[in-house]
């Protein structure tokens, strides 16, 4: 099955992770029908800011802004089977758990809830408090998934780039991409 994704990248910090989940995709481009981007302001300064460039314009998906209603995954008929919000900031997830659908992030969503498609937040802060957990499991209820950016150490990541990897092809996974990865309990 080949998928049509949206990534959302906020302004949360792990910029890390954002880019190496485009660069995935990326690199499974056969498996992709439509990747679509959409990065807030902060998630742009945050990007920056962490990774010293602005190498998401390179990227060769669409981008769109976060108040472009027209964008095709604002809808349910645009079909957009997954959405992943890398990484996805607590006030981001606040607004979808309380059905806030104030832009194209929140929206799209609450698009892929109502569809019963697949929601992928990859949040990122700690320590949680109890809003955090309260609004983790009304969005996990409504159908979604909460992949923290907690990384594994059993495949002994060498560099930061592995480590971020590490959460970066869970969320691969539970989006069904294939792909070549450390696997517990294989060689």
């Amino acid at each position: 099955m080949r998928h049509r994704i949206v990534v959302a990248v906020t302004g949360a910090s792990g910029s890390i992770y954002a880019r190496q989940l485009l660069n995935k995709l990326q690199a499974a481009a056969a498996q992709t029908d439509e990747v679509a981007l959409v990065l807030t302001e902060n998630a742009r300064t945050v990007w920056e800011t962490e990774l010293g460039s602005k190498d998401y314009t390179d990227l060769p998906f669409k981008l769109y802004t976060q108040q472009d209603f027209h964008a095709p995954f604002a809808s349910g008929s645009g079909r957009f089977d997954t959405m992943i919000i890398c990484p996805c900031s607590m006030g981001t997830l606040g607004r979808i758990a309380t059905g806030i659908s104030n832009d194209l992030i929140t929206r799209a969503a609450d698009v892929v809830l109502k569809e019963r498609r697949k929601l992928i937040c990859v949040v990122r802060e700690t320590p949680y408090n109890l809003m955090h957990l309260r609004n983790m499991v009304t969005v996990t209820e409504a159908g979604g998934i909460i992949c923290p950016a907690t990384p594994s150490f059993y495949s002994v990541p060498k560099t930061l780039e592995e480590v971020a990897a590490t959460v970066v092809d869970r969320v691969l996974d539970l989006a069904g991409i294939e792909q070549t990865t450390f696997r517990w309990g294989t060689k």
